[in-house]
């Protein structure tokens, strides 16, 4: 593979010390672990502090989409997509709606996968199937943007070779991802994110550095950028763009607060003080992280123009190609930025595979297949369940590389994961809440999104109704049917018990 990049024997030297390194920590993560359970496989025992917490969390959230997809966006939008920044905000403050209650229950009952909560909180197989399914489409939609970056990553570095370079990439790291992931589990996980946040905290400070080292001030770039075919990115968004604005923020805030992998990780914390500390921490992170993204996508507008489409999402790696080849100090700083990538992308595919086995095995198999199967034998399930789904969206993302963007990915997944917002944002506040409203809206909530996301609508532009996400329009039926039915049931049955006896 050497020969397809344009990198020398030292900075492949470092690539494959950073890869064994993760290797390694896979090794150790199975030596440390104290039982062949579930929750020591999937939670690592619950013992995650602060450190171990936060760094897992801002590994886990800043992926590849982060890197590529938002840079991507930037590059076809323009500042328009400064909207990243708020989204990922939003995530916090939806994620601090339910997860400190959550936490508390899920150590008190056991919890392993979302849907114990779901199974705990409303006792509906049919609703913990729907939810299970749900999160494990949604997961594997997020699984196969992961891989497809991963290609995309080398894709963009080796020029002329570049197919080849990303049916490598593709395959490598997730064979590598595979390794670390299953030896270790959720323990070997977060000890490789913390690695991996490290770098790609130092990552994102390079990059910045690199992009005005190559092009000069930000403001050059948008001189450029306003006397070329693009001058149009730079105006100020129109009500149609504000209101898509306003349908990310709910729709990504939202649904990503409800990524399994993130519960799990709530699941794990060791207490209540560490999940707060890392949730404050974390609340800075898009000022730093998501708003560099936005200017190497400013850069690229200007100073790599004419990709369209998909290939936009190639745009960083292009532009890391040009900085490399200027200098010895460009070229290292290049290779480090790429240990970044490498690091971004490994945290969140590993997070997502790990959470698709343990719902598979815990909330698929051992409900309708094996109701008898022990843990050993669910956990040795959830390692050949990683390999196959692994397996299986690789070959995809290979088929698929030249025809989905990573955007239009992440929308997808969305619409369909914020259906499940009701049961745990206002189920985990509101006795009240009842389970049959709830599965009722559910099921309409995700008929109303999938129909217009797919279905063949005039009114449907670039994925949205004016200017809003479908997954938004369910989930306004899916609440009104959950809280209205919930309220109708508690009045009719306090009807009911206040009328006087008869007799």
């Amino acid at each position: 593979m050497s020969s397809l990049l344009p990198f020398g024997a030292g900075a492949w030297l470092f690539f494959c010390c950073y890869l064994c390194s993760l290797l390694l920590l896979g090794w150790l993560g199975r030596k440390a672990r104290k039982e062949d359970s579930l929750q020591d496989f999937y939670l690592a025992g619950r013992g995650f502090g602060f450190i171990v917490l936060f760094l897992t969390l801002y590994a886990t959230q800043y992926s590849g989409n982060t890197i590529f997809g938002v840079t991507g966006a930037t590059y076809r939008l323009g500042f328009a997509w400064l909207i990243s920044a708020h989204y990922m905000l939003a995530i916090i403050v939806f994620y601090r709606t339910y997860a400190f209650k959550l936490q508390a229950l899920a150590r008190e009952r056991g919890y392993v996968t979302p849907v114990d909560y779901v199974r705990d909180r409303f006792g509906s197989k049919t609703l913990c199937t729907i939810a299970s399914l749900v999160m494990i489409v949604a997961l594997n939609n997020y699984l196969l943007a992961q891989l497809m970056t991963m290609g995309r990553a080398l894709q963009g570095l080796a020029g002329p070779a570049g197919d080849i370079a990303y049916n490598y990439g593709v395959v490598a790291l997730a064979l590598i991802m595979l390794i670390y992931g299953t030896l270790g589990g959720l323990r070997a996980i977060a000890w490789t994110d913390v690695i991996q946040g490290a770098v790609l905290f130092v990552g994102f400070l390079v990059l910045l550095l690199l992009m005005v080292i190559q092009f000069g001030p930000l403001s050059a770039a948008t001189e450029v950028i306003a006397q070329s075919a693009s001058a149009e990115k730079l105006q100020r968004p129109g009500p149609n763009m504000l209101r898509q604005w306003l349908s990310y923020i709910l729709l990504v805030g939202i649904g990503a607060a409800l990524y399994p992998q993130a519960i799990q990780r709530i699941y794990s914390a060791r207490s209540a003080r560490s999940l707060r500390q890392s949730f404050a921490t974390m609340a800075f992170m898009p000022f730093f992280s998501v708003l560099i993204a936005i200017v190497v996508g400013i850069y690229a507008l200007a100073y790599v123009p004419g990709l369209e489409g998909a290939a936009a999402d190639q745009v960083l790696a292009s532009v890391l190609r040009i900085v490399q080849e200027q200098s010895l100090f460009g070229y290292a700083l290049v290779a480090l930025i790429f240990s970044a990538v490498l690091a971004a992308l490994m945290s969140t595919a590993d997070s997502a595979m790990l959470s698709i086995s343990s719902m598979f095995t815990k909330d698929i198999y051992a409900v309708y297949i094996r109701p008898d199967a022990d843990e050993s034998e669910l956990t040795r399930l959830g390692k050949r369940c990683s390999w196959v789904v692994v397996g299986l969206l690789s070959l995809l993302a290979i088929l698929l590389k030249e025809q989905t963007s990573l955007i239009g990915l992440i929308d997808r997944k969305f619409d369909v994961l914020v259906q499940l917002a009701p049961a745990f944002m206002l189920g985990i506040h509101w006795l009240g809440l009842r389970t049959g409203p709830v599965l009722i809206g559910v099921v309409l909530g995700l008929i109303i999104a999938l129909t217009l996301a797919f279905g063949p609508f005039t009114f449907v532009i670039e994925g949205k109704v004016w200017g809003f996400h479908p997954g938004l329009y369910g989930l306004v039926v899916n609440l009104l049917c959950a809280v209205l039915g919930s309220l109708w049931i508690t009045n009719r049955q306090a009807a009911i018990e206040a009328r006087p006896a008869v007799g």
